[in-house]
């Protein structure tokens, strides 16, 4: 077990683990650490607790001090300096003639170095672009190129609920989302509806998919041999929230399915959720 601090340096960024070195923090309070860019003005997100040596990336590096109102300072002048890094990048990218999209940039608190976060849709060679940024800021240069999904985090807007992107209101880090998960949660397989602004899949995929994959289940799927009070039949439709299903009967294939509840029905065998090579290959690229 160790003691560690959580430290975000984004609004809605990844929270990393530091030593707080026996200090007293609070929630949202500023400090300092030393990170594989230089060092970094950051803020507790999550009070010292003890945590398991496999929750942890080692070396834990030690958190440095408290932030003072120099450092404050420093990084609101920093937020300035961002801005002109912008402006003159997408400047210096179109003299070039690149073919990529300028997304954000960030300075170290030191100012040893300033990181520009770029999208393109394939490799980029900017080895002039850097030698152009580093005559004009006389300090490292690093261009990181970034995808979709970071971009829309970074940048913001509105989703089709209407609401704010998750990844940028609250989600700290991206989740795992896949096409298995709208095949089983009955969404249908339009690019247009499961996607989101970013053109992947939608991050709120995630949310619920426990629940569904436990009324999988428990459950009868569409193709399922089941037994009900009025005799044996084939699952046509299955509505997993409400628990109803609509059975085809077989002793009168061709009249219009029954309806039954799913603890009214004894499964003899199975359906199975399957995706069809012409989904994914309609789908391909929104992962």
């Amino acid at each position: 077990m160790a003691n560690v601090v959580g430290v975000r340096f984004k609004d809605v960024g990844k929270v990393y683990y530091f030593d707080p070195v026996d200090m007293d923090f609070e929630l949202d309070e500023k400090v300092i650490v030393e990170t594989v860019r230089g060092l970094e003005c950051g803020e507790i997100a999550i009070e010292p607790k003890d945590v398991s040596d496999s929750e942890i990336v080692k070396p834990l590096k030690k958190i440095i001090r408290k932030a003072t109102k120099e450092d404050i300072k420093k990084l609101e002048e920093n937020r300035k300096k961002e801005a002109e890094a912008l402006r003159v990048c997408e400047q210096k990218i179109v003299k070039h003639g690149l073919d990529m999209k300028l997304v954000d940039v960030d300075y170290t608190l030191d100012g040893s170095k300033i990181l520009f976060y770029f999208t393109a849709d394939g490799r980029v060679d900017f080895r002039e672009l850097v030698k152009d940024l580093a005559g004009v800021f006389h300090t490292r240069i690093e261009l990181r190129q970034i995808g979709v999904r970071d971009e829309a985090k970074m940048l913001g807007g509105l989703g089709m609920c209407g609401r704010p992107f998750c990844c940028s209101s609250y989600m700290g880090d991206f989740q795992p989302v896949s096409i298995k998960m709208a095949k089983e949660q009955g969404l249908s397989l339009n690019p247009v509806k499961i996607s989101g602004t970013c053109g992947r899949l939608m991050c709120c995929l995630k949310y619920e998919q426990e629940s569904y994959e436990h009324l999988l289940r428990v459950t009868p799927k569409i193709g399922a041999i089941v037994n009900t009070r009025d005799g044996k039949g084939v699952v046509a439709d299955a509505n997993l929230l409400t628990g109803m299903l609509k059975v085809s009967l077989d002793r009168n294939p061709n009249a219009a399915p029954v309806t039954v509840h799913r603890h009214d029905v004894t499964i003899i065998k199975d359906g199975r959720i399957k995706i069809e090579k012409s989904e994914i290959e309609a789908l391909k690229g929104i992962e």
